[in-house]
């Protein structure tokens, strides 16, 4: 991506964050919605996201659209009774992130290039940035993750979109500790360890900072109040999420 359209990017959100507390005297802000299938919902990741923004500057505010296997193409159709247009378009979003099917940037490119670039546009339309969630080369085929990459990578430099490189972060940490179990038993989905190092990807993207500790207890609650257990982590592997997260995003 462009270095110039990133400084227009940060501008633009910091001056979101500026108007936010002063206007609300609390907290900055933004509110971010996902867009996508299984890989977004997993083990609440959106929620692990929101959770961990908490001990940064900026609180997320984090919603999501999503319904297994569920291709941009439908998003973008309405089918299978997605509503995603008149989410985005009624939600009044800072970030809207865009995650195609684990397999569309290798086996359907042409139609994840084609999306992405109309969603993308839908997006800033509707006074939000677009963002697209990279993904990871399943488990048995690692060597797909440079396809992957390039694919978002090119659709990025093309639509203006900010990268969120969590694939990229998953073979860094693949590499350096082949027994992290990132995957759930079925070698695509991700493990709860796998969502924790997600989720601190997308904090670091967004906020531009990861806690220097971060938690290792992750607790919310749903509508009705109720407390809501996400995962625990010990400190060790909660550590090495987060230096493997800085690095893949300072690359």
């Amino acid at each position: 991506m462009k270095k110039t359209f990133k400084i227009i990017v940060l501008t633009a959100l910091f001056g979101i964050l500026y108007i936010n507390g002063n206007a609300q005297g609390e907290k900055d802000s933004l509110r971010v919605l996902f867009v996508g299938n299984s890989y977004t919902y997993f083990e609440n990741m959106p929620q692990m996201v929101s959770v961990i923004s908490e001990k940064t500057g900026t609180k997320l505010i984090t919603e999501k659209i999503t319904l297994g296997g569920a291709k941009l193409s439908e998003h973008w159709r309405g089918e299978r009774g997605l509503k995603t247009l008149e989410k985005i378009k009624s939600g009044d979003f800072d970030i809207v992130i865009l995650q195609e099917w684990s397999l569309g940037t290798v086996s359907e490119r042409d139609s994840a290039m084609k999306y992405l670039a109309l969603f993308s546009d839908f997006v800033r339309e509707q006074g939000a940035i677009p963002y697209y969630y990279l993904t990871w080369a399943r488990e048995k085929v690692p060597q797909q993750q440079s396809t992957i990459s390039n694919a978002y990578r090119e659709a990025a430099g093309q639509n203006d979109a900010v990268v969120v490189p969590v694939g990229e972060a998953w073979a860094i940490a693949r590499k350096l500790r082949p027994d992290f179990k990132l995957f759930n038993p079925d070698g695509t989905h991700p493990s709860a360890f796998g969502a924790y190092l997600t989720a601190c990807v997308f904090v670091d993207v967004i906020t531009g900072e990861l806690p220097a500790v971060l938690p290792t207890f992750l607790g919310t609650r749903d509508r009705h109040g109720e407390s809501v257990i996400l995962m625990m982590i010990d400190q060790f592997d909660a550590d090495f999420c987060r230096a493997v997260a800085l690095e893949a995003v300072s690359r």
